[in-house]
């Protein structure tokens, strides 16, 4: 397996950051509606330029992920037109779900709202086709996939027994950084703070594919958001609730000119903003990136075969700070062979 870094455009100015990659621009960014703002995971603007895309004629479909109607247990993909309500897809899902297998994601006019590594996927997939002409790929910065399992595990802590029917499961959004929420058909609420679920339950649960993520940062995508937290004195994020704010980067010359003319229509209010100040604010990030390399090490010294990776200079991270690095190598190396290696 083999994932390569997305080149860089042939006439195009960049910004760069080791953790965040390169940027055509980037942005602090809310959705102008407050609805859209307020119901979305951090500023709305993803569900704002999406439904702008297709309202205004520049895409025919958004393909995103949204709580199955029937079953909001269940998130599964779903494909949005003109006129469509799209705040359905507003919020995080941190759950299994799949865009890039949705049979619009491939289309020339479709927009697809989906994790880095779908975006990724659909471009090393349409480079090896030769298709000339792409979807427009947005995505969101990821800290990897939970388990389905976690989301039945939190629903049972919180009270509403597995085999309840909900009516609603809201992960994130309706505030910043909002809380976990349900409901069950038979009137039932529970919740619980963006730190309780995602900290305690949730992030916990995510596959080990996750762990060893290059890129958490979506720089296969047109466009990329996340949250643009506010920070204590120390620098480390704080999750009280606020008005949603994001950290919106252009990682192409298309993306760029869609934020641009997403701001010029009244649809998303943004301001520049330097890509130190978003990595100073995602510290997980950085932080994953910067010791991968060293973590992959440790893997393969206990045995195991580990992904290879291009383009992302991990190595060159890696040596910023070789005590680091070291007791990541000893870390990984010492888990690992607690487990027995697979082909």
């Amino acid at each position: 397996m083999v994932v390569r870094r997305p080149v860089a455009e042939t006439g195009v100015t960049y910004a760069s950051d080791p953790a965040l990659g390169r940027a055509v621009s980037s942005w602090q960014a809310w959705a102008v509606d407050a609805d859209t703002r307020f119901r979305g995971s951090s500023g709305g603007v993803l569900t704002a330029i999406s439904g702008w895309l297709v309202e205004s004629g520049r895409a025919t479909t958004v393909v995103g992920a949204a709580g199955d109607a029937a079953q909001p247990r269940r998130t599964v993909s779903i494909e949005l037109g003109k006129g469509a309500d799209f705040k359905q897809q507003s919020g995080s899902r941190y759950a299994p779900v799949s865009m890039a297998s949705h049979e619009s994601a491939l289309g020339s006019d479709s927009v697809v709202v989906g994790k880095p590594c779908e975006a990724s996927a659909l471009s090393q997939l349409m480079s090896s086709r030769g298709q000339m002409d792409s979807p427009i790929l947005l995505s969101f910065f990821c800290a990897g996939v939970p388990s389905q399992q976690a989301t039945e595990r939190l629903l049972t802590e919180l009270g509403i027994p597995h085999a309840a029917p909900l009516r609603t499961l809201r992960y994130r959004g309706h505030g910043w950084p909002g809380n976990f929420y349900a409901e069950s058909v038979e009137g039932a609420k529970a919740s619980a703070s963006y730190d309780e679920s995602w900290g305690k339950q949730l992030g916990p649960s995510m596959q080990w594919r996750c762990k060893v993520c290059p890129d958490g940062v979506g720089e296969s995508a047109d466009i990329v958001a996340g949250d643009y937290w506010k920070t204590d004195a120390k620098g480390y994020p704080v999750f009280t609730d606020s008005s949603g704010v994001s950290a919106l980067i252009a990682r192409t010359k298309r993306g760029h000119e869609i934020i641009v003319a997403a701001i010029q229509s009244g649809v998303i209010e943004a301001e520049p903003l330097e890509l130190s100040h978003i990595s100073n604010i995602q510290p997980y990030q950085v932080e994953r990136r910067a010791t991968l390399w060293a973590r992959l090490l440790g893997r393969r010294l206990a045995g195991w075969k580990v992904p290879s990776y291009t383009g992302f200079g991990l190595f060159a991270q890696s040596l910023q700070n070789p005590v680091r690095a070291l007791r990541y190598v000893y870390g990984s190396f010492r888990r690992s062979r607690l487990q027995s290696p697979r082909d």
